[in-house]
């Protein structure tokens, strides 16, 4: 694959977080009733790219004990990362409270968590199988937009200026570019590092769908809403899966 692609594609995953922030944009804090079919949707895209797109040519092309290794190690650094950001006192400017607070905490967990999604990307490009790297930015991109929702909604309750909800949003996927760009020089160079990879992106992002999206999505949210947009999320992925052929 051509490496201005991959930056290309990899920013526009990011971009499409900034998608979540339109319909706040249009109907303020009442996008809250989108935000649990948008995260279901989520829940089961990212569940399907991760075993389908990830986990299954990882055990393909290495052996269980590489693809365990990089599991545990995938999910521990997005485990890592929201035990850091839980413990800060975070405030930006003039706006402060429980509001701004949550704002920031949300963007910090989102920014973390978009490095293994951009490796993912990165090892997807790297690797030979057919249509993979089509499947899994396209498995990103749709659980973005539901991010720079979740990124919005507590900003405009805060107070925060709509451009800053949507480069908030945005911003909250920057680091996929460069986990994109490392994980193809790396593994692109080191190929016996392409299962771990595989493995380590799926843990990474199926901590997130249990630690993250699904307290989200179920804990405030009625849960047809929720299920519905799993099922459907889950289906996309499937359907885009057998497309492609992964």
């Amino acid at each position: 694959m051509d490496f201005a692609l991959l930056v290309l594609v990899s920013s526009a995953t990011a971009f499409a977080t900034g998608l979540g922030a339109l319909p706040v944009f249009l109907m303020g804090s009442k996008a809250e009733v989108l935000r649990p079919i948008l995260l279901g949707s989520a829940i089961g895209a990212m569940t399907v790219a991760s075993l389908v797109g990830l986990l299954e040519p990882a055990l393909e092309q290495g052996g269980r004990g590489e693809v365990v290794i990089g599991l545990v190690a995938g999910a521990l650094l997005l485990v890592a990362a929201r035990r850091l950001l839980d413990k800060r006192d975070l405030r930006v400017g003039e706006l402060r409270g429980s509001g701004v607070r949550l704002s920031v905490l949300v963007f910090g967990v989102l920014l973390v968590h978009s490095l293994p999604e951009g490796l993912a990307i990165g090892t997807a490009y790297a690797s030979e199988l057919a249509g993979l790297s089509l499947f899994v930015i396209l498995a990103i991109g749709l659980q973005n937009v539901p991010e720079g929702t979740s990124v919005a909604i507590p900003m405009a309750e805060a107070g925060f200026s709509r451009a800053s909800q949507f480069w908030a949003a945005v911003l909250t996927s920057a680091p996929q570019p460069i986990g994109a760009v490392l994980a193809y020089l790396v593994v692109d160079h080191v190929r016996a590092l392409l299962p771990v990879s595989f493995a380590f992106a799926a843990g990474a992002m199926l901590a997130l769908v249990a630690l993250e999206l699904v307290p989200q999505a179920f804990g405030h949210a009625p849960w047809a809403r929720v299920a519905a947009g799993s099922l459907a999320g889950a289906a996309l992925m499937g359907a885009l899966a057998a497309i492609v052929g992964v």
